[in-house]
């Protein structure tokens, strides 16, 4: 069905869906209108019948080609083809009025992904000279599937908390980050190189504190540990690898109390990281320091992926909007470029953040 609309028309998308196959879960669709998100409450499809699901979207925002897919809630449960195979995006002109789809299979597998895609894994800790002031640890190099077979440059991603990002028993559960980068291998966007740092174990939340005070948990040691990143460990990676090593293809990220090390060091060193991925950063720990740093250093003139969930606490979305807020603040041309992600269901957990982590890379790096 096709029509031609105006600009204050509505324009619908219909899904219909087989007993077996849909079950209980809530549906949404995710596209280029949307950025990708996959459990956008803005996005969340109506149940208005047996198997039967509507979106009424705003006609005018959305883009004049319209690419998306239906989701279960996330991307381990995207729809499939009829065959099993993973479903190119769909494609409908703005124009159409009224769409109608069907869906006969979802992915059903939560780790779902091509063994073939998964990145080489290479340990930097041995050749790797850790100045005395810093804690022993191990720090590994994910590198692209093909990354021997080419001669190609890549993008960086510097990681805290290595210990929960790929490793299968980890106690709190992991990111998943090798198998999530094979799923974008696949889809053509892992080309990335993640730096996975562990953490100092009982000393973790000391040396991600970036204040020298004396705090509840100890003198912060943060300082020294991002300078270790910047001034270490990055020219480090660049003489090993394949790396395009400038600002605006060298990234630094975690969550919690990483996501807190990682603003510090996005803000101490911006002519090193162009890229920051913070998800639910503990800003309790130290409220004011990175708005003192906005003082101090040069304003951040990078890209900025925020995330929080409502249910993590009820600060936690109010000050990523301060954040946000006073980063922009900062400076009148040339602002930073910010994507705030809130989870109205969102906890403070790994594989939650794990979820985030392909819409983040997506963003930051190919986008």
């Amino acid at each position: 069905m096709a029509s031609n609309i105006s600009a204050n028309q509505k324009s619908h998308f219909v899904l219909e869906l087989h007993t077996e196959n849909a079950g209980a879960q809530t549906i949404y669709v995710v596209g280029n209108f949307n950025q990708w998100r996959v459990a956008d409450d803005h996005y969340r499809m109506e149940q208005v019948g047996d198997n039967h699901y509507r979106l009424q979207l705003d006609y005018q925002p959305l883009p004049e080609l319209l690419e998306y897919k239906y989701a279960r809630g996330s991307w381990d449960h995207v729809e499939l083809q009829d065959d099993g195979q993973d479903r190119p995006n769909r494609k409908v002109p703005r124009a159409r009025a009224h769409v109608v789809d069907e869906v006969r299979r979802w992915k059903q597998d939560p780790f779902s992904y091509a063994t073939q895609f998964l990145p080489k894994i290479e340990s930097l800790s041995t050749d790797l000279s850790i100045p005395e002031h810093i804690r022993t640890r191990r720090i590994a190099a994910l590198l692209p599937y093909n990354y021997d077979q080419t001669d190609k440059r890549y993008p960086v991603l510097y990681l805290q908390d290595g210990q929960n990002l790929f490793d299968d028993y980890a106690p709190y559960g992991n990111w998943a980050v090798d198998k999530r980068l094979a799923q974008l291998q696949a889809e053509g966007q892992g080309d990335v190189i993640i730096i996975a740092i562990d953490h100092a174990m009982d000393k973790r939340i000391v040396e991600f504190t970036p204040t020298t005070a004396d705090t509840r948990f100890g003198v912060g040691q943060g300082r020294q540990y991002a300078r270790f990143l910047a001034e270490v460990l990055k020219p480090h990676v660049d003489q090993r690898f394949r790396t395009l090593p400038d600002c605006h293809h060298t990234g630094i990220g975690g969550s919690s109390m990483g996501g807190l090390i990682s603003i510090y060091a996005g803000m101490m060193y911006p002519q090193v990281y162009g890229r920051l991925l913070v998800f639910s950063p503990s800003l309790w720990v130290t409220p004011n320091i990175p708005f003192q740093l906005l003082n101090l250093s040069e304003p951040y003139r990078g890209k900025v992926y925020l995330y929080g969930g409502k249910k993590e606490s009820r600060s936690m979305v109010p000050n990523l909007k301060r954040l946000r807020q006073a980063m922009e603040d900062r400076t009148t041309t040339h602002k930073p470029e910010f994507f705030l992600s809130v989870d109205p269901q969102g906890e403070h957990n790994e594989a939650r953040w794990g979820e985030e982590f392909p819409l983040a890379l997506r963003w930051l790096f190919f986008s």
